[in-house]
């Protein structure tokens, strides 16, 4: 059959190379066109467009760079047309895949969402569109399942295809972590990861916060997780004169080596956790779309409670979260109670085992993808 996949970012692209393996394996001849990166590219099939290029972040970017993401839409839609897909896959990436979903069931094409959108966050206005376009809903949060009940929608749960990443990854680290030190030239000193993000508009507003807590902390050093899409050169406007170093494509191995993280909001915080690395979550965003979201989150249009998936999955505050004001202050006071107090640090453990536990085993995307597969052939009967 012919599958067409959009993610708009990094995880997405992870996700959807996942997926399409395991789709491979229960569809051997699928056909693949989508919106990804160089995960979803090296899996099989035609990229369409790099998600680098959608990489638009925030309500005042989207609203700045209207045309240039209705140019994305409009392209999209020729490209779904002229490929003829048996199913759309959607995965996250709310803003833009809503409106592709509305395309394919007016095109009598079955849209299957992957990786939900936040309504818990974003508030239940865009349910009735998910009731009307969206087929299948498979969400990778359980607490997701009962939240879309609520909204008479259908969810299916199989698990988190994070901890198929993490749990590859452990099973095959041998590497100690004086070989990690070695092969990168690092001192004896313990190590702090930074990450800040895989889209230049999150570095930009993030990384400056982050790189002002490194001369708090002279005993450590400070390591920072490079993005594939990101240049050097980009990373060195920020690095001049800082004592960090960038190290790419090695996200696992770095916090396996480290004694704790500084992290941006997002897919990265719950990696942390299954790695087991007690971190501080830190988010800024430009100040027009702070204020906007200031402005819905008064009106009752968005619902924010906590913004790291490692809060959000435990409905409670495990790990502090900073956003906007004072990030690199209120940073430095907790990295220090994590590196200094053994019992603090020692809860943030404990809580990391509660959403291990939450997550169902290893093997997430196989389970989706069967069930996909599975779907689809019994509606071509």
């Amino acid at each position: 059959m012919k599958y067409f996949l959009i993610a708009g970012e990094a995880s997405g692209d992870l996700h959807g190379s996942n997926l399409m393996k395991g789709i491979i394996s229960h569809d051997p001849g699928a056909n693949f066109m989508f919106y990804g990166g160089e995960k979803m590219q090296n899996t099989g099939g035609y990229l369409a467009k790099h998600y680098r290029e959608l990489a638009l972040m925030g309500i005042w970017e989207v609203l700045k760079n209207i045309n240039k993401f209705r140019n994305f839409i409009r392209n999209c839609k020729n490209e779904i047309l002229n490929f003829s897909p048996d199913v759309l896959i959607l995965i996250d990436y709310a803003g833009f895949n809503l409106r592709i979903a509305k395309f394919g069931k007016e095109n009598n094409i079955p849209v299957y969402y992957y990786i939900s959108p936040k309504l818990w966050a974003w508030g239940k206005s865009r349910a009735k569109l998910i009731r009307r376009y969206v087929e299948k809903m498979y969400v990778i949060l359980p607490f997701e399942v009962d939240f879309y009940r609520k909204l008479q929608i259908k969810a299916k749960f199989l698990g988190n295809p994070v901890t198929d990443e993490i749990e590859k990854f452990i099973h095959s680290y041998n590497e100690t972590n004086s070989d990690f030190r070695v092969r990168h030239h690092l001192t004896e000193k313990p190590i702090i990861a930074l990450l800040a993000g895989s889209r230049k508009q999150e570095i930009d507003l993030c990384l400056p916060e982050m790189l002002r807590v490194v001369n708090h902390f002279t005993e450590f050093q400070f390591i920072l997780a490079g993005a594939r899409s990101i240049s050097k050169d980009y990373y060195s406007r920020f690095l001049i004169d800082q004592n960090v170093t960038l190290i790419y494509d090695e996200t696992y191995p770095l916090l396996k080596n480290s004694v704790a993280a500084v992290v941006t909001s997002g897919t990265a915080t719950l990696e942390t956790a299954l790695i087991d690395i007690p971190q501080v979550v830190v988010y800024k965003t430009s100040w027009p779309t702070y204020f906007l979201g200031r402005i819905l989150i008064m009106i009752g249009i968005i619902h924010v409670k906590f913004f790291s998936l490692v809060n959000i999955i435990l409905d409670r505050e495990l790990v502090k979260e900073f956003f906007q004001f004072s990030l690199s202050g209120n940073t430095i006071k907790e990295l220090d109670k994590i590196l200094k107090d053994k019992h603090h640090a020692g809860d943030i453990l404990r809580g990391y085992k509660e959403i291990r536990q939450s997550l169902l085993e290893s093997g997430a995307s196989s389970r989706f993808a069967q069930e996909m597969v599975k779907s689809l052939k019994e509606k071509s009967l």
